[in-house]
C-alpha cells in the first residue's frame, strides 16, 4: 500500500513539475514572501514625511532623519510639485535666519504639529540624550500588519494545496484513468491518499519558506505545522470534490477560490469585530485557524490553546468529510 501511494505521488510530482499553473503554484509562496518584506514597513518606521532643500543645511537633515522620511530636492519649485502631490508630506524651508513650514493645507493636523515641533527641536539643539523620558518596550520586532499578512498568507497556501489536487484530479480524468483504479490492486482510499501527499507537502513547504523569508523563524513550528496540517485537510477535499466534478483545470482551479471567502471573512472578523460578532464564526474553520497561527506567531500560544484551536478546525472539517465522501466515492467510480 505504501509503495503504491509513493508511486501515485512521485508521479504527480513529475507531472506537476512539467506544468505551467502547477509550477506557479509551488512558486507563488516565495512571491507572497518577497512582497510581504517589500511593502509592509518596519515596527521601527515613521509616517512623517519631509521635504527640505538639497545642500542648504546638511546638519538639518542629518537630525530630521533620525525621526523622519526626508526628501530632498534641488529648487522651490519642485519642493512645491512634490507638497501638492496626493500623499501627506510637508516642507521646512529657509527663510532669512529662521525657517517655515509649507503645506498643501488638507495634511492632518498632526503631521503640520510634528514638523513644527522637530523644527523647533532642531533649531534648541535639543537631542536625544537630553531626554529624561524611560521607553519601556515588550521587544516586539515585527510589526502586526506584517504578522496579519503572514498569517493570512499561511491559510491562502493551504487552499493552493487543493487546487494543487484539483488540477491534478482533472489531469487523471483527461488520462482516463480515475474509471481504472478499479481494474488494478490500487484502493480508493490509496488513491486518495497518494494523491493528498503532494497538496499537503506544499503547504507545508509553502508556510515554511513563508516563515523564514519574512522572518518568524524563532516560532514554535510544531504548533505552527499542527495548524497548517489540519486547515490543509479541508481545502484538500474540496479539492478532491471539484477536480472530480470538472472536466477543465481552470474550472476547477477557479471552483476552489470559493474557499477565499470564508477564509478572507474569518480573518477580518477577529482583526475588526468587536467580541460579540465572533460567535457568528464559529463554524468557519479558517476563523480557528487564523486565531491559532496568530497565537502561534505572536509566540504567545499555549499548547492547550494551539491543541484547542486545531481540534476546532479538525471537528469541522470532519463534518465537511462527512457531507462531501459519498460525492468522492461515487466520483472515484
Amino acid at each position: 500500500m505504501l509503495r503504491r501511494i509513493i508511486s501515485i505521488f512521485k508521479r504527480d510530482l513529475k507531472v506537476n513539475l512539467k506544468d505551467f499553473i502547477s509550477l506557479y503554484i509551488f512558486v507563488i509562496p516565495v512571491l507572497f514572501a518577497i512582497a510581504i518584506n517589500l511593502f509592509t514597513p518596519g515596527i521601527n518606521d515613521t509616517t512623517i514625511n519631509l521635504a527640505l532643500l538639497e545642500g542648504e543645511n546638511p546638519e538639518q537633515v542629518r537630525y530630521f532623519k533620525d525621526f523622519a522620511k526626508v526628501e530632498l530636492f534641488g529648487d522651490i519649485d519642485n519642493i512645491k510639485s512634490r507638497v501638492k502631490a496626493r500623499d501627506d508630506i510637508v516642507a521646512i524651508l529657509p527663510n532669512q535666519e529662521n525657517y517655515y513650514i509649507m503645506s498643501q493645507g488638507n495634511e492632518p493636523k498632526g503631521v503640520i504639529e510634528f514638523a513644527k515641533i522637530l523644527n523647533s527641536f532642531y533649531q534648541l539643539d535639543i537631542q536625544i540624550e537630553d531626554t529624561n523620558v524611560e521607553i519601556k518596550d515588550f521587544k516586539r520586532t515585527i510589526p502586526p500588519l506584517k504578522k496579519q499578512l503572514v498569517n493570512t498568507a499561511i491559510l491562502f497556501i493551504s487552499i493552493l494545496g487543493g487546487m494543487l489536487i484539483a488540477i491534478n484530479i482533472v489531469e487523471e480524468k483527461v488520462d482516463n484513468t480515475i474509471s481504472a483504479i478499479n481494474l488494478t490492486p490500487t484502493t480508493r482510499k490509496t488513491f486518495i491518499l497518494g494523491k493528498s501527499i503532494i497538496g499537503l507537502l506544499l503547504a507545508i513547504f509553502g508556510s515554511l519558506v513563508l516563515i523564514f523569508i519574512t522572518g518568524f523563524t524563532d516560532t514554535n513550528l510544531i504548533q505552527l505545522l499542527m495548524i497548517v496540517f489540519v486547515s490543509t485537510l479541508l481545502s484538500l477535499l474540496v479539492g478532491f470534490i471539484q477536480g472530480l466534478n470538472n472536466d477543465d483545470i481552470m474550472n476547477a482551479a477557479g471552483s476552489i477560490k470559493l474557499l477565499f471567502l470564508p477564509l478572507i471573512a474569518g480573518a477580518l472578523a477577529i482583526e475588526l469585530l468587536a467580541d460579540k460578532w465572533q460567535k457568528f464564526f464559529y463554524w468557519n474553520p479558517f476563523y480557528w485557524a487564523y486565531k491559532g497561527n496568530d497565537a502561534v506567531l505572536s509566540k504567545t500560544g499555549s499548547w492547550k490553546e494551539i491543541l484547542f484551536y486545531s481540534s476546532m478546525v479538525l471537528i469541522l472539517s470532519t463534518v465537511v468529510y462527512l457531507f462531501l465522501a459519498p460525492k468522492i466515492r461515487k466520483g472515484l467510480e
